[in-house]
């Protein structure tokens, strides 16, 4: 799976949730499918919860912003619902 296409796709079609809050909030209501941290993110607890899979994604968290369409920084992205793309696909 190309992960940056899978999260272009996501951003476009599904429901996703940006920032590190935002991930701990949906983790906790069991709403979050799938965490992916940027290399950079300065959350590794998020790494560490045993509750939602987490993907690292290679590059910064400017990158993981540009990847989804943003145009600020983003260290977590959080999928609640994939839409077309293929990212829960193992």
């Amino acid at each position: 799976m190309d992960l940056n296409k899978a999260l272009r796709a996501a951003a476009k079609t599904g429901k996703l949730l940006f920032g590190a809050d935002q991930a701990k909030k949906a983790i906790e209501t069991k709403e979050a499918k799938l965490i992916i941290l940027a290399s950079n993110s300065p959350n590794p607890e998020l790494k560490e919860q045993k509750d939602v899979p987490f993907i690292e994604f290679p590059g910064t968290n400017i990158d993981l912003g540009g990847v989804c369409g943003k145009p600020f920084a983003i260290s977590a992205v959080t999928v609640l619902e994939a839409g077309d793309s293929q990212i829960l696909a193992k």
